[in-house]
């Protein structure tokens, strides 16, 4: 007999789970323990589906770090229970958190998918209930008896993305959230359609480790026309700072004015760590490709290749919070460590 799928939903805040208040009208999150009684169509699944709700819904604008670590402990707590995890999300900050989640569950063999909704789930044409729906039966999918998506991922409107390649891109749109540099891990119609060749299968012999160290002393500098010497000064001398990503024009070009290249070089000489990644919404820095970016290389800038500025900024909170050595943290950041990052794929 086939063992029943288990699938932990853990409702973190954000409009899917917004109902109107009858009392105030304003919208107020509802008990997702009886989250069968909005979609009646779960039971048919005959999955064993059970929820975590936090006790103060977070709106996705105020995620921080100490939410990625509770849901982490959430996660191992429950890893040997269930057969998957669906995280519902804000949409806002999303990316950011299924970034950060695909670093600190080392090694892991199972499905976690982010979702949300651009309309609450009660809402007569909302896009929650089939997002939740699908994500649910993503989850449980099972090939040979293994997982079919053992990765942290984001499902939205027919696309499984991997989480640590998207963005969101559209804030009107039912489809939110894009991946510019990676394809989709599954399409979704009347079928639902995996493409097995993008998605990352663990060595089965490694065993899930979770970490939960995370150091927020980082920060993002990005260039424009006219960006002045003191601004740069400024963002340089935060206070603890460890790290920048500097979003940069192009394939990682940037002003050869001799203050900006010297205000980086002192940056580095004082071990802050520089990435360098595109602020365009697709393709990659390739740094030293045009005389714009060359002397970057030359005074020790880090070239990001396709990173997403989410992976960017949640691979070196990650990255710090290991208490690793300054030549260990740049070697990483050159490498892929969770699928996020094209080129020197080191799985």
């Amino acid at each position: 007999m086939t063992k029943q799928p288990s699938i932990l939903i853990i409702y973190t805040g954000g409009t899917i789970g917004m109902i109107n208040d009858p009392e105030t009208g304003s919208l107020a999150a509802f008990d997702f323990e009886n989250i069968s009684v909005k979609v009646p169509a779960l039971k048919r699944f005959g999955y064993k589906l059970n929820t975590i709700s936090f006790d103060k819904p977070i709106d996705s604008s105020n995620v921080n770090p100490a939410v990625w670590i509770k849901l982490a402990e959430i996660i191992k707590e429950n890893h040997n229970k269930y057969d998957g995890f669906v995280i519902l999300h804000g949409t806002d900050t999303m990316s950011y958190s299924a970034s950060a989640l695909s670093f600190m569950l080392e090694n892991l063999h199972k499905p976690v998918i982010f979702t949300g909704s651009q309309l609450p789930i009660e809402t007569i044409r909302t896009d929650g209930k089939e997002n939740l729906i699908t994500s649910i039966e993503i989850a449980a999918a099972k090939k040979n008896d293994k997982p079919v998506v053992p990765e942290v991922c984001i499902y939205f409107e027919n696309r499984l993305y991997r989480g640590n390649r998207t963005r969101k891109y559209n804030a009107e749109h039912f489809d939110a959230f894009e991946s510019p540099n990676y394809p989709a891990l599954a399409k979704v119609g009347i079928h639902i359609t995996y493409n097995y060749d993008a998605i990352h299968y663990p060595r089965q012999n490694k065993v899930i480790n979770i970490k939960t160290n995370l150091d927020t002393n980082i920060g993002i500098l990005k260039l424009f026309p006219g960006i002045s010497e003191e601004f740069v000064t400024s963002v340089l001398s935060t206070k603890g700072l460890k790290a920048i990503v500097l979003e940069t024009f192009g394939s990682g070009n940037a002003p050869l004015n001799k203050w900006f290249i010297l205000q980086l070089k002192d940056a580095i000489e004082k071990k802050i760590v520089i990435l360098n990644i595109t602020q365009c919404n697709a393709g990659r820095v390739d740094q030293g490709r045009y005389e714009t970016s060359a002397e970057l290389n030359e005074i020790g800038v880090i070239g990001g290749g396709d990173l997403t500025t989410e992976a960017a900024i949640t691979k070196l909170m990650f990255l710090f919070g290991q208490q690793l050595k300054l030549s260990e943290i740049k070697n990483y950041l050159q490498v892929s460590m969770a699928g996020e990052i094209s080129f020197e794929v080191n799985y």
